[in-house]
């Protein structure tokens, strides 16, 4: 049995009254979230990929883009893009926390029935999204992109030393915290709200080995999770250094069993986020009311 979410947006704790108040509006059917650092020079080109895909596909969404600190006018271009399309917001972290902090604080902020993660150099193209929203249509509590489960869907390869690091990473966790996934890493994973309400509060890693620890969490508490294989490309411009945070995300596996045995996993929380209607009723009545029968 899942345990109950600990605290629920302030928005999603109200949905039962707004049902009697109508001018509450009710969440969107999805929310994605992007994490964004220094992000000036591809961030423009992202959201308008994003956005357009978006309204092509007349879905019920918002989009959010987390502002990690970052030194250039990455917020500037969100709000800029934010004047003219009322679906996006900006949210500010306190600081430049980390890749795993802005995650924590997006998913936290999303209202979405399902909330979708993407790396901002969207890696794995927004048109990949409605492979994981079928996975958990169909069942699955989460939903992660894969780049392993079909090599063939890699656009463009990793560098070699970078993919013989993953392998060596991945083998780690599976004997590590019993994570049985061919790959834990791709930043392009969707949730259904309960899970995020449940996951997230508990997150304690707060730079790039969030993964495994979100994913420990899901199997500690019995969500059912999907592996999906994803078209994915090699992004020029990512920030990891394969010995300096290779060997910090290694320390950090051990923190996640540490706070596991230090009971920092535990807590059991309070109810307050209402479980949704399944999401294919959801996605029916959506698609009823647009008109629409895109993915």
């Amino acid at each position: 049995m899942q345990p109950k979410p600990e605290f629920g947006h302030p928005f999603l704790a109200g949905i039962e009254h707004g049902k009697r108040e109508k001018n509450l509006p009710l969440p969107p059917t999805y929310s994605i979230v992007i994490p964004a650092y220094n992000e000036s020079a591809r961030l423009g080109a992202t959201l308008q990929s994003v956005l357009s895909y978006v309204h092509s596909q007349g879905w019920d969404a918002e989009v959010i883009v987390v502002n990690d600190g970052s030194r250039d006018n990455t917020a500037e271009i969100v709000r800029s893009f934010a004047a003219n399309d009322p679906i996006l917001r900006l949210v500010e972290n306190p600081g430049n926390r980390g890749k795993g902090y802005s995650v924590r604080n997006g998913m936290l902020n999303a209202r979405g029935r399902v909330v979708l993660f993407s790396d901002a150099d969207l890696s794995s193209p927004i048109e990949e999204a409605p492979k994981l929203f079928a996975a958990l249509e169909d069942g699955a509590d989460i939903a992660i992109g894969s780049r392993w489960l079909r090599a063939e869907t890699q656009t463009q390869r990793q560098p070699l030393h970078r993919q013989i690091f993953g392998r060596i990473f991945n083998l780690l966790l599976r004997i590590t915290l019993g994570l049985q996934f061919k790959d834990t890493q791709c930043g392009f994973k969707a949730f259904k709200q309960p899970a995020v309400q449940t996951i997230f509060p508990l997150q304690k890693i707060e730079r790039w080995g969030f993964d495994p620890e979100i994913l420990f969490l899901a199997r500690k508490f019995g969500f059912k999770v999907k592996e999906v294989p994803v078209a994915w490309g090699h992004s020029g411009g990512t920030r990891i250094n394969p010995l300096i945070d290779g060997s910090r995300m290694v320390q950090e596996m051990a923190h996640i069993r540490w706070n596991n045995i230090a009971g920092k996993y535990d807590r059991e929380p309070a109810s307050t986020v209402p479980i949704p209607e399944p999401l294919s009723a959801v996605r029916s009545a959506e698609l009823k009311r647009t008109g629409s029968h895109n993915s």
